[in-house]
């Protein structure tokens, strides 16, 4: 009975709450408001893989056709990668061996860029070689090549005559980057520390997707180097986000001859709107703008053989993993290879259980040693992460002198970007400098009429607040607050503030200055901000952004939410050119935090802004390298942006309209 009036308390409260926010005298939007970007960004999304799916169709008519699409995919795929680094010296050591029945594990670290590690487990049957050998990408988990799952793959391969590779990813197993002193991890997890690092990432034009590759492009080096392994006889499989991997690298690397992807491959359009955005290492910023769905990672493999390894209860959604299989054995059909894919479902949820593992080395089997016998996994003990362990204290970090972790790796080349962007910033004219902003920014050009809506007025100690609700089509509306002076407008000052118009209107004092000198005040909220702030329980508290989902899918389709919200600044404007009593009257926009570095970029693009006053805000985009694990960073990330500019670059452009705080 008590926990029962507990509960009718507690909904009472929550009703209450939401009763008191509905009522709030600033609000002007009467919807979900908190839904409204999403929803946007989810139906740019789904115009984006519509006008994809309609080419696709297309493609499939013919081999020929086929042929042509896949160029376009690996052109599309390449770009969204960015510049690959220069191959260093792998310098390979192997730091012990663990001879077991059938097989020997030897521990494996090489350098895939300089001075930064990768620690593997090189799997090698007993007997006379080469044999094929398989490239075995681990998911999430933190133990990486210690994994029991992963293990019995890996010996499952080695029994039945594979060498095989297990690369522990980065962030994973012995690959922490963000520790303290001694090595121990600094966040709660592998998916985190993807996550964090993925936003230093895309500020130099990467990310941490693009690493992955990089570390696993290297293995392969590693592992044809060896004289066990027949080079012309390699595979990759992968479970979870070592599936992931997998699909990025039978897409990008020519060598594989055969791939197997488990619990991984459904459709990215279902994902994003099923269960949102997953972590920093599973999609590549503007994907949805290049139109590449993770079946065009299949399309490019093919003709070569692939496996789909699924869990019919798994929460990688299974109605679109027979979609993109669907949709990819009608590429390889028109290849005339549709013997050559092959969608496994077990009725079990996520991981590469052992009817997984069993399908999946019998499919190697079947096109590396065309043996297509069943194979049958017997009993066998796993060892522990300490006996696998290629390092003496578990961690790269913590055992290898002069380590530089990813964080660093970026920071030095943001540096080197310094140089080079200060040479394109002297090479080009302002013009095109902005058409470069732009298109970073993802600003779609010109914006359809505004229209505003009168939605109320409402008493305050300034004086009658104007409640209005901006419209242009193919935008999410805009509501802001207006507040006039009591004599002659003699200035319009636009106010933004992290926290929104409701927050902004509790600065009574920098209302009352404005006002008292005659100036008309705007208060928005730009659109993920105030009214429009997207829920917490939608936002992970891992991902440390309380805005992640919005941030993701905004990068996904290619338009960073600052691009976002610049153009609700410019349509703004735009009203202020026609708004009566408003209209040819100076504009100054005031700013803090990250709305600040809004307002800089805007009044780059805009010389409708006039002056600007900005406080409390970002002072350089190699702060959020630096500073990786400070919260809400993907707010302000813009793909590729320190190769072509930084902050101060945009404070000397306008510093005749710039006051400094």
């Amino acid at each position: 009975m008590y926990n029962y009036i507990k509960r009718a308390i507690i909904g009472v409260l929550c009703l209450w709450a939401l009763s008191l926010h509905a009522q709030q005298p600033s609000a002007v939007i009467d919807w979900d408001a908190d839904k409204m970007l999403n929803t946007w960004l989810m139906q740019q999304m789904h115009q984006q893989y519509a006008y994809r799916d309609q080419r696709v169709q297309q493609a499939f008519s013919t081999a020929q056709d086929v042929h042509a699409y896949q160029q376009h995919l690996r052109a599309a795929y390449r770009a969204l990668l960015g510049p690959r680094p220069p191959k260093a010296p792998l310098h390979p050591v192997i730091t012990g061996t663990l001879q077991q029945d059938g097989y020997r594990i030897e521990k494996v670290i090489y350098q895939s860029l300089p001075q930064h590690h990768v620690t593997a487990n090189l799997y090698i049957p007993t007997g006379k070689g080469p044999f094929p050998a398989a490239l075995l990408f681990c998911g999430h988990e933190a133990t990486a090549k210690a994994t029991p799952s992963y293990q019995q793959t890996a010996m499952l391969l080695a029994r039945h005559g594979f060498v095989v590779l297990m690369i522990d990813p980065v962030s994973q197993g012995e690959r922490h980057q963000l520790t303290d002193s001694s090595g121990k991890p600094l966040t709660r997890g592998g998916t985190t520390e993807h996550t964090l690092l993925n936003a230093a990432a895309a500020l130099i034009g990467s990310s941490v997707a693009a690493y992955e590759l990089w570390d696993n492009e290297r293995g392969l080096d590693y592992l044809l180097s060896r004289r066990e392994v027949d080079t012309a006889r390699i595979g990759c499989l992968g479970n979870s986000g070592g599936g992931t991997q997998t699909a990025y690298f039978m897409a990008f690397e020519p060598r594989i001859k055969v791939a197997a992807v488990c619990s991984y491959i459904t459709t990215r359009e279902r994902t994003f709107e099923l269960a949102g955005p997953l972590d920093g290492c599973v999609q590549i910023p503007n994907e949805g703008r290049q139109g590449l769905e993770i079946t065009d990672y299949m399309h490019m493999l093919a003709p070569k053989p692939l496996l789909v390894l699924a869990g019919r209860y798994d929460f990688v959604d299974y109605t679109g993993a027979v979609q993109a299989y669907t949709e990819a054995r009608q590429c390889y059909t028109a290849l005339g290879a549709a013997d050559h894919i092959q969608l496994v479902t077990v009725d079990d949820g996520h991981g590469i259980s052992q009817p997984k593992r069993e399908a999946a080395v019998r499919w190697f089997r079947k096109w590396l040693y065309n043996d297509n016998t069943p194979v049958k996994e017997g009993a066998a003990a796993v060892l522990s992460a300490a006996d696998l362990n290629c390092t003496a204290t578990g961690e790269l970090n913590s055992s290898m002198p002069h380590e530089l972790t990813l964080q660093q790796h970026f920071l030095q080349t943001a540096a080197a970007l310094a140089q080079t962007r200060r040479q394109f910033q002297r090479s080009i004219t302002a013009n095109a400098f902005a058409d470069t902003l732009r298109a970073l920014l993802g600003l779609t050009g010109a914006h359809e009429k505004v229209q505003v809506e009168d939605v109320g007025t409402f008493p305050h100690t300034l004086g009658a607040v104007e409640k209005k609700l901006l419209r242009s089509a193919g935008e999410p509306p805009l509501p802001f607050l207006l507040i006039r002076p009591r004599g002659l407008v003699k200035q319009v000052v636009i106010c933004l503030q992290d926290e929104g118009k409701r927050a902004l209107l509790d600065s009574t004092a920098l209302l009352q200055h404005y006002l008292q000198n005659g100036c008309a005040v705007l208060l928005p909220d730009l659109r993920g901000i105030g009214e429009s702030a997207d829920r917490p329980e939608f936002n992970n508290s891992k991902f440390y952004n309380k805005e992640y989902r919005n941030a993701i899918s905004s990068l996904h389709v290619g338009r960073p939410l600052p691009g976002q919200r610049i153009t609700d600044l410019q349509l703004l404007l735009d009203y202020l050119q026609a708004a009566r009593g408003l209209q040819a009257q100076p504009v100054t926009v005031h700013a803090t935090g990250m709305c600040a570095v809004v307002a800089l970029h805007a009044a780059v693009l805009d010389d409708r802004i006039h002056y600007l006053q900005l406080t409390h805000y970002l002072p350089s985009f190699t702060n959020i390298i630096r500073d990786v694990l400070q919260k809400n960073w993907y707010s302000y990330v813009i793909p590729g942006a320190l190769r072509y500019y930084d902050i101060p670059d945009l404070e000397r452009i306008v510093d005749k309209r710039f006051a400094f705080p």
